[in-house]
């Protein structure tokens, strides 16, 4: 197939373009800067806010997958970027003609009240749905793996031998390569249009944040101690981060209601069926790599 990606450059999509391309695929994906000339990838100079470069993305493409969206910012960021930006990628599908779409939402998009964040990518699902084409939308939880910045401060605290958690939640996890494998089986199965799934890692019940931080030591060859942090204290930290970093803060008082949810796991019914996907990472061991490939590019 010739498949059209936004967030080609990014951490997910760059898994993406990765897989695309081994499984034999041709690839048009969106780029905001000057890009290397890669074998099987077409760039395109664009951005979600440039009607124009959207519509070069998607011509002559076999389906298109929406990677590309906003997870730091405030509400006019996050409307902006995945809510505008996402209607503006359905325009120019629709423009092109082309029908088939896979949608990388998040499993935040499940509580949109509890963030902006979430309410966000809740709301960008919707124009995927009544554009009325083959839509597959996937709501993957926390996702790690090399060229990851969102989980690497995990990593560098678990060095540290104390990670601060909230206490008593859950989550589930998805390798980025296996995330990859899902979005092409989805294009490539009709059994997975008018779907929306939740995938992980396959772990029963997910992972008790206190047993993450643990298999995070164990990758980078230390014993943790899990430091339960009540969202009190999580909120004056995001607020000290805040007067520290201003816009680039990492922790807000968004981030602090997402994660202090207790339960961020992939539901049973909304798993892909083992017959369209079945993850190839034991997680344990991704732990394990995504670490090495950090020590290597010198981020740990």
């Amino acid at each position: 197939m010739r498949i059209a990606v936004t967030g080609a450059t990014g951490f997910v999509g760059s898994h993406l373009l990765d897989r695309a391309l081994a499984a034999g695929h041709q690839v048009q994906a969106l780029t905001r800067r000057a890009q290397p000339a890669r074998r099987g990838v077409h760039w395109v100079d664009g951005a979600l806010d440039r009607p124009d470069a959207l519509r070069r993305l998607a011509d002559g493409c076999d389906a298109l997958v929406h990677v590309a969206g906003v997870i730091n910012g405030d509400r006019e960021a996050f409307v902006a970027g995945n809510i505008h930006g996402t209607e503006a990628v359905m325009d120019a599908v629709a423009a092109a003609g082309v029908r088939r779409v896979v949608h990388i939402s998040s499993l935040a998009a499940r509580e949109p009240k509890l963030s902006t964040y979430g309410w966000s990518k809740c709301v960008a699902e919707e124009p995927v749905i009544a554009a009325g084409g083959d839509w597959t939308i996937l709501r993957p939880p926390a996702i790690y793996g090399p060229r990851d910045r969102e989980m690497l401060e995990l990593f560098r605290l678990a060095r540290r031998r104390v990670v601060p958690l909230p206490p008593g939640v859950r989550l589930s996890v998805i390798a980025a390569a296996d995330l990859g494998d899902l979005i092409l089986a989805c294009l490539e199965r009709p059994a997975s249009i008018g779907r929306t799934f939740e995938p992980d890692d396959n772990r029963p019940g997910g992972w008790g944040a206190a047993e993450l931080a643990r298999a995070i030591g164990r990758a980078v060859g230390k014993a943790v101690l899990p430091l339960p942090v009540p969202r009190r204290a999580m909120l004056l930290g995001a607020a000290a981060d805040r007067l520290i970093r201003r816009g680039r803060a990492k922790l807000t008082r968004d981030r602090v209601n997402y994660y202090c949810h207790p339960d961020w796991t992939a539901a049973a019914h909304a798993r892909p069926p083992a017959e369209l996907w079945t993850p190839a990472t034991d997680t344990e061991a991704g732990l394990a790599a995504t670490a090495r490939w950090y020590r290597a590019e010198g981020w740990l």
